[in-house]
């Protein structure tokens, strides 16, 4: 049997955590055996669904690393099949057409409270005489559930689990104006498509149970189902905004690398052994069913900022270069052109050693684009007070003079300087750093000179000395 994956989103608002980390184990079980991952969009919702949302899905699902197999199947467009599998249903006498009116439907829910029993269709159409059937009425088309026995499923996460058909209804197939509901279009495409896994939330649990019904009543084989525990917030509520960010472009936005947002979700419910940061492929080598856990797992955005840091600095500094210039050039206050680009790639080793985050990383970075006079900050300004401007001023004729303005080079004049004016090395890399940056870190001083330039680094100590 080749194992088929799929990853099925409703195009309904964002790529949420909970279904990014869904995405995720499918595409890598998938891959660890050698088989299909595909993509299905869920819009049967036509008023809700949206071209943006489907965007959404396809960015975020590319920026992780996800690739699917073949075209993604839009569900709306198998409606005419969808419709065809209710048709044999019919046939077989395991659905039937529902007269219900919304106002019959609501009464019946209402009295079923009363009498504190579930709301539940309670089979009026069910074993009706065909020659009762009202002419011009809309109407639904139910599935005829068993109401005797329990439905067990052995779940490869939840283990076996079971409940009594009794406690189930007869659900919509098709409603009244003969659009396919979620839980006949995701069976009758799960079949056609050769779905041999469904691993999705343990929210679907429930979803499970009723879909089994249709399965059974087609005489359908079931695919293997893996429902997995939910992601929770920090404090064990739900997943919201109050916790932080939720989807996946939100972790883009605030600076998580997809490398490392992929690492955090598979270690977020699955295990293997002590292992901690696994690249792709060793993802793919690990991955399978039995390492999954039961309990629901808690975002921990401390955690994934830590991993973060771990994957920047592991990261090519081109690329670390591109993205930081990126959110540069949302900024109006900077210059960033091809010089600036040259001198954040030259800074960036430095850089990445001491950020968490692409956003941190560009904010450390964009003293590289600051125009003339640099603001000051307050902490920093306590480093350019007379004895501040004495060193400035001692240096601006040494750095001048130095060729080739190297690192190496520059660490050597500021050491000398040091030692000639019998001063820690420390008092004398401070006033450059705020003459440089505005603040009072950087990467190592002697670098970030380099990048810089000479003509850069005088243009900013003599700003400073004319001020």
């Amino acid at each position: 049997m080749k194992i088929r994956t799929r990853f099925a989103p409703s195009p309904t608002g964002l790529l949420h955590i909970g279904n990014a980390r869904a995405a995720l184990f499918n595409y890598l079980f998938a891959r660890h055996h050698g088989g299909e991952f595909v993509l299905r969009i869920e819009d049967t919702d036509r008023e809700r669904s949206t071209q943006q949302a489907v965007d959404v899905i396809f960015d975020g699902l590319k920026w992780m690393g996800l690739d699917w197999d073949g075209e993604p199947v839009f569900q709306a467009t198998r409606q005419e099949r969808h419709a065809e599998i209710v048709a044999q249903l019919m046939e077989k006498g395991m659905a039937y057409r529902c007269y219900c009116t919304p106002e019959e439907l609501a009464a019946m829910r209402e009295k079923a409270r009363a009498e504190k029993r579930p709301p539940r269709y309670d089979g009026t159409w069910r074993d009706r005489d065909p020659s009762e059937t009202p002419e011009g009425v809309p109407y639904a088309i139910r599935l005829k559930a068993p109401k005797e026995g329990e439905t067990i499923i052995r779940d490869l996460v939840q283990g076996e689990v079971r409940v009594a058909n009794a406690e189930m209804d007869d659900l919509i197939l098709l409603r009244s104006d003969g659009t396919p509901t979620y839980l006949l279009a995701v069976v009758v495409d799960d079949h056609d498509m050769g779905i041999t896994h469904v691993m999705r939330g343990d929210d679907h649990l429930t979803n499970t149970f009723r879909q089994a019904m249709i399965y059974r009543a087609m005489s359908w084989d079931l695919p293997e189902f893996a429902h997995l525990p939910l992601i929770h917030g920090p404090d064990g509520a739900k997943l919201s905004k109050r916790h932080g960010a939720q989807s996946v472009m939100d972790f883009r936005e605030e600076g998580i690398l997809p490398e490392a947002l992929c690492n955090y979700l598979l270690r977020l419910g699955w295990g293997h052994g002590d292992a901690e940061v696994l690249d792709r492929e060793e993802q793919i080598k690990l991955f399978d069913m039995d390492g999954i856990g039961r309990s629901p797992s808690r975002m921990d955005y401390v955690k994934l900022s830590h991993l973060n840091g771990i994957w920047m600095r592991r990261a090519d500094d081109e690329r670390l270069t591109a993205l930081v210039m990126q959110r540069l050039e949302q900024r109006d206050d900077l210059d960033h052109d091809e010089t600036v680009r040259a001198r954040v790639l030259a800074l960036m080793p430095g850089l990445k050693e001491r950020a968490k985050t692409v956003v941190e990383l560009a904010d450390n970075a964009s003293f590289a684009g600051l125009r003339l006079p640099l603001t000051i900050t307050p902490k920093a300004e306590k480093h350019l007070g007379e004895e501040g401007r004495k060193v400035l001023a001692g240096l601006e004729e040494k750095l001048a003079a130095l060729d080739p303005f190297t690192a190496e080079g520059i660490d050597a004049v500021l050491r000398a300087f040091a030692t000639e004016h019998e001063l820690k090395l420390g008092a004398v890399a401070q006033p450059l750093r705020a003459a440089m940056t505005g603040t009072t870190t950087s990467p190592g001083i002697d670098l970030t000179l380099a990048a810089l330039g000479r003509d850069e680094v005088l243009a900013r100590i003599r700003s400073v000395l004319s001020a």
